[in-house]
């Protein structure tokens, strides 16, 4: 049960083929003749049968008897459907169908059929696949590809075809190719979750032309940069404006902005270009993992070396240079012309012998990250000397080293010696720059992946049931717009601070309101039918006195009249003015994204924000962690500091916000559109002058609890932690794992006895590798749980003082099996507190945990000679019976 369940299909022992004869190439499809020609070309390490769909019910009797892992159909499209069927029923558990041109509704029946026979099927109208390592070729994208570490997943199949070809010249092997055509059934989150368990793929190259679903899409995505590099091209950008955009942000956030913040989180790195792929793939097969962006540019031309450092600055990448004491023991090795001040410049008589001693130079200082080496072919230099020098240098070296050769015929060589060291070569310094970058960028990714806040800040609880009053009264007249009163209501619920706001029906009543706030004030109107105010000269600002006041709404109500006959008015807003006087104004907004729902953005605010056009996003739920992120990457955060004269602006209170904000979008999936615009911030705190808000009727749930079932990053799930009591005295603390578990679980494993490890594992192994322990502490909720017990132990400190310390001592967890229904569960109680009920209550809390997601059974391998675990099983109601796969275990399920 510890395979992954797509096995079968990327890892088969035995496999059957549909593809008609090869004997007769006429009556073949054109992927059937690819496909023989294939598997012909490669032997396969495992079984492999030929079979005609017109074989006997005998024959197939006796093979179902056998079974097979993986069969593959390469028929015309009508005999398909029957093929499939009668890999079902000969027990095969995956299918590979290769063709082209399939409708929707011809695609529908075969996953119809798949659904109905219990296979995995990976197509139609794709590829195939390929796993160099086992030496299979099932696809039709041309020879198998060299053996390597790096993964293609790709929904294109010229794109599939075009990168092999390239890989081949370029020394890049590859672990797995898998093409994924339109109306795929196993589709990329999938594949990806595969990818991410699979000790042959060391990094991940994804192209996208879309996704099905953002919530699964997010999750395996998730899990497999969690566990290796993961560089992803997305095709079809659409562009950033929504015509049917009811707010500012919602008019100015695009879809591919929010797949970028959606990339950013899960921890992937983006590119932008077919060349940017590559250079990204380069990188990944050399099992690159840089540790920040200071990048070092060794050279032996001025030119070349400033180039490159133009466009570290562009992208947004540092500039590595040489401590002053490597600086200064290299400079006495290195020609007179030699300069290290910013670039590592050799000058032009610079040799191999300099190039080595630059390079490890750089790769020993602490001040960089990766270099990058820069030739230019010099009259009496031999390119393909010092290439050879840097595949020296290059076993040795624990950080990344990129090279570009530039020119042609002359270095043509080198270029080569450079791809057999597996030293990524490109012909441009801001080819090799951005390839770095993009290895740079993954690791700057993965502290947002790590990321895992729950729906609530641990801020003032807000009042949820008043705003979903608001929202309930506003959705039962009809509407799904606020005004600026029902908004503001909606964000002082959650306490965001807003101006002072009072709503008056005629100009007497606003004078009167305006003479009690105090002076300067500021009118608006209020209408439901009005999204911007400016635009219809609702907006009246610093009205000094009464008479003012009087004027200003008789006017304005006048203009709208003229501007917006058909509006409703239900009058005019009377304001206190903000009093900060050097404020910056910013803007927090939410858009809803197909298929990424709730997206969060952050910029500059005021009446010219679409034309300034400054938006960074993230998807919910925040943390300060995320929110300071947030801020850091729009534009307007320069201006958030000391500036121009102005005190810097109180960061901690515009985090705030950003944190509010992020439990309403959690805790209200009414939530369309939201623009709180502006926010006026200064070094005492900050406040919402106006606001506007676009809600719709819930999606429906399953289930009646909030699942959350409308963002696309599920919140960590603080409800399931509980305080229970310790047998023989004290307590500890049942709660979900997350990733800051990580060193307190490799603790844990050090007091498990070899044969609690054992029983645990079935393995000897004494720790937790770094792979295993990312996996088992940053998890999909949605899909699988883990819940940790805590125990708080006081310890004797400095000067006699007591300091609590906490260690995990148990762990429970279920991960969700592919049927949807059922799960599998592991259980672990340090020995030192086994026998005090923590077993008994990790799995009780764990069963109810399932329960609330609503799955039917719950079910585990234990072994056989693991008496007390088995004895714990029966005494919580699990049934026990033999496991027909291995009699060294017992399978013990319950129903939930």
């Amino acid at each position: 049960m510890d395979k992954h369940y797509l096995t079968p299909l990327f890892a088969p022992e035995s496999i059957v083929v549909f593809a008609g004869q090869a004997d007769a190439p006429d009556s073949l499809t054109p992927r059937a003749r690819a496909l023989h020609r294939a598997l012909g070309a490669q032997p396969y390490t495992g079984t492999l049968r030929f079979l005609d769909i017109r074989t006997s019910s005998g024959t197939l009797a006796d093979l179902a008897r056998t079974g097979a892992d993986l069969a593959i159909i390469a028929l015309p499209p009508a005999d398909m459907p029957g093929a499939l069927e009668i890999a079902g029923r000969m027990n095969c558990r995956s299918a590979l169908v290769m063709s082209s041109g399939l409708s929707a509704d011809d695609a529908a029946r075969l996953h119809k059929i798949a659904r109905r026979e219990g296979i995995f099927l990976l197509g139609p109208n794709g590829l195939g696949l390929q796993r160099p390592p086992l030496q299979l070729n099932a696809s039709a994208a041309g020879p198998l590809a060299r053996p390597g570490s790096l993964a293609l997943v790709s929904q294109s199949g010229a794109l599939t075809a075009s990168i092999l070809d390239w890989a081949g010249n370029n020394g890049v092997g590859f672990s797995s190719v898998v093409s994924l055509g339109p109306h795929a059934s196993v589709d990329a989150a999938q594949v990806l979750d595969f990818l991410a368990n699979d000790r042959a793929t060391q990094s991940i190259v994804v192209y996208l032309e879309g996704i099905s679903s953002a919530r699964r899409f997010m999750s395996a995505l998730r899990s497999a940069a969690n566990a290796k590099p993961v560089v992803v091209l997305k095709a079809g950008r659409q562009p950033a404006g929504n015509e049917a955009a009811q707010t500012h942000s919602g008019a100015i956030v695009g879809s591919d902005d929010v797949f970028d913040a959606a990339l950013r989180r899960a921890g992937a790195v983006r590119v932008r270009s077919f060349v940017q792929l590559f250079s990204a793939a380069k990188c990944l097969a050399s099992r690159y993992r840089p540790v920040g962006r200071r990048l070092a540019i060794v050279t032996n031309g001025g030119g070349p070396g400033v180039l490159a450092a133009d466009w570290v600055n562009e992208i947004g990448l540092a500039l590595g240079k040489l401590s002053p004491d490597s600086a200064s023991a290299l400079q006495q090795q290195l020609p007179e012309q030699a300069s290290l001040a910013d670039l590592i410049d050799l000058s032009e008589e610079a040799t191999a012998a300099h190039y080595k001693l630059a390079i490890e130079a750089a790769g020993q200082d602490r001040q960089i990250d990766g270099v990058l080496t820069i030739y230019s072919p010099k009259e009496g230099v031999d390119p393909a000397e010092v290439a050879r020098a840097l595949a020296e240098v290059r076993r040795a070296m624990g950080k990344p080293l990129l090279s570009c050769w530039m020119g042609d015929a002359a270095v043509v060589a080198g270029r080569g010696i450079l791809n057999d060291a597996a030293i990524p070569t490109f012909r441009t310094p801001e080819a090799a720059v951005g390839a770095f970058g993009n290895i740079a960028a993954f690791y700057q990714n993965q502290q947002l992946l790590q990321q895992t806040p729950p729906p609530l800040s641990t801020l003032a609880k807000p009042d949820i049931e008043g705003a979903r009053l608001v929202i309930e009264n506003v959705l039962a007249e009809r509407r799904t717009v606020l005004t600026e009163m029902e908004s503001k209501t909606l964000l002082s619920a959650f306490h965001i601070p807003v101006t002072q706001t009072i709503l008056a029906r005629n100009a007497n009543e606003a004078m009167m309101i305006a003479t009690q706030l105090g002076f300067p004030v500021a009118l608006k109107i209020d209408s439901p039918d009005i999204s911007h105010k400016s635009d219809v000269e609702g907006v009246a600002l610093n009205l000094p006195n009464a008479a003012g006041v009087r004027d200003a709404y008789t006017g304005m109500m006048q203009a709208v009249t003229r501007l917006r006959p058909q509006a409703r008015i239900n009058g005019i807003t009377v304001q206190t003015m903000a009093r900060a006087r050097r404020g910056r104004e910013v803007c927090v907004g939410l858009v809803t994204d197909e298929p990424f729902g709730p997206v969060i953005a952050f910029g500059a605010g005021g009446t010219m924000i679409e034309l300034i056009n400054d938006r960074a996003m993230e998807l919910p739920p925040l943390n300060q962690f995320l929110a300071r992120h947030l801020i850091e990457r729009a534009r307007v955060a320069k201006t958030l500091g000391e500036w121009r004269g102005a005190p810097a602006v109180n960061r901690d209170a515009l985090e705030q916000v950003l944190l509010r904000v992020s439990e309403m979008v959690c805790e209200l999936p009414q939530l369309r559109e939201m623009d709180i615009n502006p926010i006026i911030v200064d070094e005492s705190g900050a406040v919402a002058v106006d606001a506007r808000i676009v809600i719709d009727h819930a999606p429906q749930t399953a289930s009646g609890a909030n699942t959350y079932s409308h963002l696309a990053i599920l919140p960590y799930p603080a409800r399931y932690e509980q305080v229970w009591p310790l047998r023989g005295g004290g307590e500890y603390t049942v709660r979900p794992i997350h990733p800051d578990d990580a060193q307190m679980l490799k603790e844990m494993m050090q007091h498990l006895s070899p044969e609690s490890r054992y029983f645990r594992f079935v393995s000897s192994m004494v720790e937790l590798p770094p792979a295993m322990l990312a996996r088992f502490t940053l998890i999909d909720y949605d899909r699988e749980m883990a819940l940790v017990a805590v125990f708080k132990a006081s310890q004797a400190g400095p000067g006699g003082n007591a300091t609590a310390t906490e260690r995990i001592v148990g762990v429970s967890r279920y991960i969700t099996n592919p049927d949807q229904s059922s799960c599998e569960f592991s259980l672990v109680v340090t020995d030192d507190f086994s026998g005090k009920g923590l077993g008994s209550r990790l799995m009780l809390s764990i069963m109810d945990v399932a329960r609330e997601k609503g799955l039917a059974e719950i079910q585990g391998l234990v072994l056989t000679q693991n008496a007390a675990m088995l004895k714990l099983m029966k005494s919580l109601g699990y049934t026990v019976k033999p496991y027909a796969e291995d009699p060294d275990f017992r399978l013990v399920t319950h129903a939930l």
